[in-house]
């Protein structure tokens, strides 16, 4: 079997940073409930805020980035909180429609999925998640769609090469992650929808 080292280190680097992330986050509240003159200033809403979205972000990188296997399962309420902490504050909203727990390869695929929409939907928008009879349907709709031609034909042709900057790792990373979970890609465009299947 195939060691997927990327994964492992994504997997690292987020189970070592989410415990002190969360700590930080205890510290804050603890100070907020206290009587210090600094409870309810700008300052501390702004720690607290940017503590959450950390945090949020590393949960959707562990799914996203971390190693998985297709016997595990991730649960329904873990996805819905991650999204819906990841969407808190930005430009983007979520809609996962699945009522079951998915195999972790998968829904790792899904989320790598999903930071390609973010980069096609700059003014942002809503992405509806859903799976039917098998196959995942992904679809995102916003005011102005922006595909990088470059990135977005290496996901269905995957011998294309390009140069990818760390911003645009997850171009890189779905295809291999779709081979695995043994699913194959389309994507359709119609003027402010953008549909991928697999």
């Amino acid at each position: 079997m195939r060691t997927d080292i990327a994964a492992l280190i994504g997997s690292r680097i987020c189970h070592d940073l989410i415990s002190p992330i969360g700590a930080i986050g205890n510290g804050v509240e603890l100070l907020s409930l206290g009587d210090d003159p600094a409870n309810g200033s700008p300052e501390l809403e702004l720690i607290s805020e940017s503590v959450e979205n950390a945090s949020a972000r590393i949960k959707f990188f562990r799914i996203a980035y971390g190693a998985s296997a297709s016997h595990q399962l991730i649960g329904r309420q873990e996805v819905l909180s991650t999204l819906a902490a990841t969407a808190r504050g930005g430009r983007l909203t979520y809609f996962w429609n699945i009522a079951d727990d998915q195999p972790r390869d998968e829904v790792r695929a899904v989320f790598l999925a999903l930071q390609c929409f973010e980069t096609a939907l700059p003014l942002g928008g809503t992405i509806d998640i859903n799976r039917n009879e098998g196959v995942w349907e992904i679809q995102g709709s916003g005011r102005r769609l922006a595909l990088d031609s470059s990135l977005w034909d290496c996901l269905t042709n995957p011998r294309l090469k390009a140069d990818f900057t760390p911003s645009e790792v997850q171009f890189a990373l779905l295809p291999s992650a779709l081979h695995e979970a043994r699913r194959k890609i389309s994507i359709h465009r119609a003027d402010d929808t953008l549909t991928m299947r697999f």
